[in-house]
């Protein structure tokens, strides 16, 4: 059974988007990057929402296309509609099952990349194994909290943590 884990950016007050979406405020180049592309190498399949997967549209990315190459990937939605062949979409009633027996059939961790709304989900149905943070010195205020709409509280225990010189702090947590 592999893991599945939320590695993802979050502000020091829990955001992981401004309220438009917008995560450009968050530092870009750094030691940090570059451990997050190593541990991206090391993930199997990606899962992630509707509306992370269209941001990819503002970046040139095409409906259909993976954006993950190196993995296989998968969306839940409701409403998106993409090209036959294309990456695989689960609808949210069918999504709880399919995550599950993905953990169940993949030979590496699976990625949950977001956003916040999917994975406040998959935390309320006990799906999420382990959080990787990386928490950036940014305060947002508002905007896209880091789980939507899970059960609160809940206990996780910190497994690891690095300091970045670009004032990232990487926090690995099991649950």
């Amino acid at each position: 059974m592999q893991p599945l884990i939320y590695d993802v950016a979050v502000s020091a007050d829990g955001f992981i988007a401004d309220t438009n979406g917008d995560a450009s405020r968050f530092p870009h180049p750094g030691q940090w990057v570059d451990a997050y592309l190593a541990r991206l190498a090391t993930y199997g399949t990606a899962i992630m929402g509707r509306a992370t997967y269209t941001f990819g549209y503002d970046f040139g990315m095409a409906p259909g296309d993976n954006p993950y190459p190196m993995m296989e990937t998968h969306i839940i939605s409701d409403s998106l509609k993409l090209p036959i062949g294309s990456v695989t979409i689960h609808p949210r009633a069918e999504a709880r099952d399919q995550i599950r027996g993905l953990k169940s059939s993949a030979d590496k961790p699976l990625y949950l990349c977001g956003g916040g709304r999917l994975a406040g989900w998959a935390l309320s149905h006990g799906l999420i194994d382990r959080l990787r943070l990386k928490r950036a010195p940014i305060f947002l205020g508002s905007g896209v909290p880091l789980f939507s709409g899970a059960p609160a509280p809940f206990a996780a225990t910190l497994t690891d943590q690095i300091a970045y010189p670009e004032g990232v702090i990487y926090q690995e947590w099991a649950l």
